[in-house]
């Protein structure tokens, strides 16, 4: 009866541990956000303050799409290099709302997996859209690469007034 109890005792344990584990799990995307209403908003927000929108394709299911939030989030470089250039948008795609109207919006950028990355100006348009396996790096993301696709998409390095100077002080 003892090892009977101490048995029921364990798997008790063991399931609330799973069910905590579970629970404790970010959840980046709403699958049941207004996609299209929350893209306007960051191209909105992104236009008032002379960024882009980083739209982050995935969702809660994808694992490379939390090791990469995780890695932007937690390197300091990135996150200030991030913050600095874009509206960040976590855009869902899942079972319940695969958000096909925009998508197809956007290019269809699900064809390359995800997490996809797609790059929208302070007007909506679309000027990239990143396919995440040339960020990847062992089993995480490299910091140069995602460093190198942050500071070559912003607005100050597809701002032809950048060139301009440049070539003038030569």
């Amino acid at each position: 009866m003892k090892k009977l109890i101490f048995l029921l005792l364990v798997s008790c344990t063991i399931v609330a541990s799973a069910q905590t584990t579970e629970t404790a799990k970010p959840k980046l995307y709403n699958p049941t956000a207004d996609a299209k209403a929350d893209l306007e908003a960051a191209v909105q927000q992104a236009a008032k303050e002379g960024k882009h929108v980083l739209v982050q394709a995935g969702g809660n299911w994808c694992s490379w799409c939390i090791l990469f939030h995780n890695k932007v989030t937690s390197n300091d470089t990135l996150k200030a290099v991030l913050e600095k250039n874009y509206i960040s948008y976590h855009l869902n795609y899942s079972p319940e709302n695969k958000n096909e109207a925009v998508f197809a919006s956007l290019g269809y950028p699900e064809r390359f997996g995800f997490p996809v990355f797609i790059i929208l100006d302070g007007k909506g348009n679309r000027l990239h859209t990143q396919n995440s396996a040339y960020l990847e790096e062992g089993k995480g993301h490299s910091t140069r690469a995602v460093l190198e696709f942050f500071t070559h998409w912003s607005p100050a390095a597809i701002d032809p007034k950048s060139y301009q100077k440049a070539a003038k002080g030569k």
